[in-house]
């Protein structure tokens, strides 16, 4: 078996409940990172989410999401979905670019195979909770070439 129809590319999650469950392929992950914006920091309880990147079209998900939006640190609208049961944050988007979504790597069954490629927002890491700097770090948001690419992978 090849492509979309391997069994192990298939990723299942869900929020603490299991009123929201969702699947993707994971060959579809456009990048995977930890932001450590202050939004983030907030809305997790923590020092960063870990987000992946993947287009809409790659994520099929089962019950209602509510939604809470807020002006990112970089000036998008980013728009915080979480279960209205349980509380559990499941994904993001940000109302510019709607049809790539962040899922929050620690709703997955399984995340074993998650690999980080970088680090957003590393200016407000707190020293509790310090970038790795074995991978790509950037002060803020990564800037236009790198959303550009990720743009591009979306479709």
């Amino acid at each position: 078996m090849t492509g979309i129809n391997r069994i192990t590319d298939i990723q299942k999650g869900r929020c603490q409940c299991g009123e929201i469950s969702y699947s993707m392929n994971k060959s579809k992950i456009i990048s995977t990172h930890h932001c450590h914006c202050k939004d983030c920091q907030r809305s997790t309880g923590s020092g960063k989410a870990t987000i992946l990147f993947i287009s809409k079209k790659y994520v099929e998900l089962n019950g209602e999401i509510k939604y809470f939006e807020t002006k990112g640190s970089s000036g998008l609208h980013v728009r915080r979905g979480f279960c209205s049961n349980c509380g559990s944050g499941i994904l993001s988007y940000t109302k510019e670019l709607p049809h790539i979504l962040f899922i929050k790597a620690g709703t997955l069954d399984d995340s074993s195979w998650v690999k980080i490629d970088s680090n957003f927002f590393t200016k407000s890491a707190n020293d509790w909770n310090k970038p790795d700097e074995s991978i790509k770090c950037f002060e803020g948001n990564p800037g236009l070439m790198y959303n550009l690419k990720t743009l591009i992978k979306s479709f």
